[in-house]
Order: structure tokens, then C-alpha cells, then sequence
């Protein structure tokens, strides 16, 4: 059996893209003999982030990792995200002189840029370049870096990353799927066009875009975060169900006519392909996820305007959102993952 440990900051309890991510790989790792161990925050003596309560920061996690890796012996290392957990295991593995691999899952930089300005008021000219500097300087110590779309490869590669490998992300048609009955349907009595977002209700999702759209019929939210009391307060028009688990969320995308993703900092966008699987076509900014993910035109519409993307969107095939979501398989991301670890000597 091989042997090996990722490092990452998000995991359960929190649920975001990273988590499940890692939730539909890790299953796929075990039927091909790996043992898997998760390496996280919870493990060690930690506290939240104070604007992100559910984010746990690890502290004095090094000594620790340095004895799991002693006794665990493990086959390969894959750090998944860049935080203290990630850090200290970078740290373990050079003094080791271990091979590792990186991912780039989050985009710092642009998030780090946000919000300062929210904190101060102020735009820094030298915050993005210096984050982008301290992005590069972490991966390039790894033996590979797994990315998720093309544009983000590039974007990586123009940071001076070398050996920057694509890992596709995927979708479980067989959960996210359009049903001819849906409760969210019976519940809400929903005045349509539905338009939907579901995220994190927080500031780097730009989800206040979508809320101040003038568009007609109901405007759905599912997700929780760190705006979504002050965002119920304020968007009276719109719909707030909280969080959902996953057959709920195809339940009400089953209910809903277009997806909108009002994101400009993502990397990919998971969500984006779920909706597109229950044959919602998508909204969206033409920023890399989208871009990369989304034929203008066919199952979505990519413009400056939001509005008038959503729009247009009304006109499309629900038929060919689920064809371009098929194209995407958690087993090819799995795959991509195992072909691109490397043995850590």
C-alpha cells in the first residue's frame, strides 16, 4: 500500500471547493491502494480567523508534522493549500530534503488585495505584486504544482512557477442532476425566472453585484458566510436559504433557470459546473473560471454586464449546460492528482 499525506488547511467541518475536492479524490486514492492521511489545522492548537470564524489557523503545527512524517513514512506529500499547516510542512520537507507537490486552489493575491481595502479604505499599489512574489516563492520549492484550468497555468507560470501541471476538477452528475419535481418548487411557489447564486456569502465573491441586479421574477441564495445577516437586512428582494447540503442544492437549481456567478477572484468555480449539470446556464464575468469553463453563446453568457448576461441566459439549451458538465469527471481529477505526486525521494 503507498502511503500518503496531504496538508491542507480547509477541512471538516468547513465545506467549501478545497474540502470537496479532496472529499471526491480521497475515495478514489483508497480503491487504488493509497492510504490517505489529512494533515489540518485541527490537530493542533489553533484558533479562527477573525473575519472567518470557520478558517482555523494552526499554531506551533512543525514539531508535530516532523514526528507524523517520521512515523508515518508516507510515499508521497501534496500540500493543497498555502497556510501555516502548508507552511510547516514545507519547512519539514526541505529540511528533509523530501519531494513534495503544491496546488494552487485560492487566489491570494487578488483576496489579499480586496480585502486590505475593505480594512483600510486604501489600495495599495505594491500588495498584489508582493503577495504574488510570496505565492511563487512558496510553490517553487515544490516538485510540481497542480492547477485548475488553463488560464491559471499561465497566470502561475507568468509568476516564474516552473512544472505547473493541470488537475481538472469534476461534478457528480449523478447527484447534480435536473429533477421534474422539485420541493423547493412546492415550498417557495418561486416567481420565475429563477436566477440562483450559491457560495460563500463573503466580501471576495462579489455577491452584492448580483443583488443589485434589476431583474425580474426571484433571486435565490443559497450559502452562508460572513455578510449573509447583513445582506438579508439590506436585499429584501432576494431569497436567502442558507446553507444546503448537496441534493438539496440540485433540488433548488432544479427549480431555478440561470446561475449566476458574479465572482471576479476565483480560480475555477465548482459551483459553476453543478449548476451547469442540472442544465442551468451561467451568468458570468469573462475572468479566468468562467472563461474556462463556459461556451458564450451555448451554455452561458460571459459579459462586463451581469444583467444582461442573466438575460440572455433564458434563451439558452438546458440540454447543453449538462452536456458541457459531463465533460468534466471527478475520476479524471483523481487521475491527473495521482499521475502528477511524486515519490518524495
Amino acid at each position: 500500500m503507498k502511503k500518503i499525506v496531504i496538508a491542507t488547511e480547509s477541512w471538516h467541518p468547513m465545506l467549501n471547493g478545497v474540502v470537496k475536492t479532496l472529499d471526491n479524490i480521497i475515495p478514489f486514492l483508497e480503491k487504488n491502494d493509497f492510504d490517505v492521511t489529512i494533515v489540518h489545522p485541527r490537530l493542533f492548537l489553533n484558533v479562527p480567523v477573525f473575519f472567518y470564524p470557520e478558517f482555523r489557523l494552526a499554531l506551533f503545527a512543525k514539531r508535530k508534522i516532523k514526528k507524523m512524517i517520521e512515523e508515518i513514512k508516507p510515499d508521497y506529500i501534496h500540500i493543497e493549500t498555502e497556510d501555516p499547516v502548508g507552511f510547516a510542512m514545507r519547512s519539514v520537507c526541505l529540511k528533509k530534503k523530501l519531494n513534495f507537490t503544491t496546488a494552487i486552489t485560492t487566489n491570494f493575491p487578488e483576496y489579499s488585495e480586496i480585502y486590505f481595502k475593505k480594512w483600510t479604505g486604501f489600495f495599495s499599489p505594491f500588495l498584489l505584486p508582493y503577495t504574488k512574489k510570496c505565492l511563487s516563492w512558496f510553490h517553487r520549492a515544490g516538485s510540481k504544482t497542480m492547477v485548475s484550468t488553463k488560464t491559471l497555468k499561465k497566470e502561475a507560470e507568468s509568476c516564474g512557477l516552473k512544472n505547473v501541471v493541470i488537475r481538472p476538477l469534476g461534478v457528480a452528475p449523478e447527484i447534480f442532476f435536473r429533477k421534474q419535481e422539485s420541493f423547493a418548487t412546492k415550498q417557495y411557489n418561486f416567481k420565475h425566472p429563477v436566477f440562483v447564486f450559491l457560495g460563500r456569502l463573503a466580501k471576495e465573491k462579489n455577491i452584492e453585484e448580483f443583488l443589485k441586479c434589476d431583474l425580474p421574477g426571484t433571486k435565490l441564495v443559497i450559502g452562508d458566510g460572513p455578510l449573509k445577516k447583513q445582506f438579508e437586512k439590506k436585499y429584501k428582494d432576494a431569497l436567502f436559504v442558507g446553507w444546503k447540503n448537496e441534493k438539496d442544492i440540485a433540488d433548488y437549481f432544479s427549480a431555478c433557470d440561470v446561475f449566476v456567478f458574479p465572482s471576479t477572484t476565483d480560480t475555477f468555480g465548482i459551483a459553476i459546473i453543478e449548476a451547469l449539470s442540472c442544465g442551468l446556464p451561467v451568468a458570468a464575468h469573462n475572468v479566468m473560471g468562467p472563461k474556462d469553463i463556459i461556451t458564450n453563446g451555448v451554455d452561458g453568457y460571459l459579459e462586463e454586464d451581469l444583467k444582461q448576461a442573466a438575460i440572455k441566459c433564458l434563451n439558452l439549451s438546458k440540454e447543453d449546460c449538462r452536456k458541457k458538465a459531463l465533460k468534466f469527471s471527478w475520476d479524471s481529477s483523481a487521475e491527473s492528482f495521482i499521475n502528477n505526486l511524486v515519490k518524495v525521494k
